[in-house]
């Protein structure tokens, strides 16, 4: 779909030269769930996918658990491109990207969007955010012209660095596939 995928860019001067790529969103242009994250990483700029590595695999699962197929859902990020070091971006950074972030929200049209960790979610929050204790609460926020669902969610990588915050991000992920049509269709089978 036209306006999903950004083919050049030349915003940031830093990304430009850290890049190997433009990272864009990977998954159905109209899905029920937009996971968004904050940046690709270096497995992320060499694949040319957002989450993959360790940290897909453990939204993979997460996914799977849940009822889900990757391919079920859309997953991009807050920037497109690689920062230097795997540093967070820079407020200058995440407001160039903004525009092609909110694009792909209004031409996704998710019924939920899944922020994992604090940068996305405040991002698009617009406010402080308390990941750990905000997981699985959605909240609606302003993104671009139209009201939209936000679930907070703590980053896939947090569970590899701390195991007691893998339960709090299958549970969110968990909450967030209530929100798809296979998520109507499994709670009805259960009847």
């Amino acid at each position: 779909m036209e306006g999903l995928e950004v083919t050049a860019c030349e915003r940031c001067d830093e990304l430009v030269n850290s890049r190997s790529r433009i990272v864009n969103g990977v998954g159905p242009a109209d899905a029920d769930l937009l996971f968004v994250g904050e940046a690709p990483g270096a497995n992320e700029d060499e694949d040319g996918e957002p989450f993959v590595g360790r940290s897909g695999d453990v939204l993979d699962e997460a996914l799977r658990d849940a009822g889900l197929a990757r391919s079920d859902v859309r997953i991009t990020n807050c920037v497109r491109c690689r920062p230097p070091d795997n540093r967070d971006p820079t407020a200058a950074e995440l407001a160039n990207c903004r525009g092609y972030l909110e694009r792909e929200i209004e031409l996704v049209d998710p019924a939920v969007i899944v922020t994992m960790g604090k940068v996305p979610a405040e991002h698009l929050l617009g406010r402080s955010v308390a990941v750990t204790n905000e997981a699985g609460d959605v909240t609606e926020a302003e993104l671009g012209d139209a009201p939209r669902r936000v679930l907070v969610c703590v980053h896939p990588a947090a569970s590899l660095y701390d195991p007691s915050q893998r339960e709090t991000f299958e549970r969110a992920v968990a909450k967030a596939a209530d929100f798809t049509d296979e998520g109507d269709q499994s709670r009805l089978g259960d009847f």
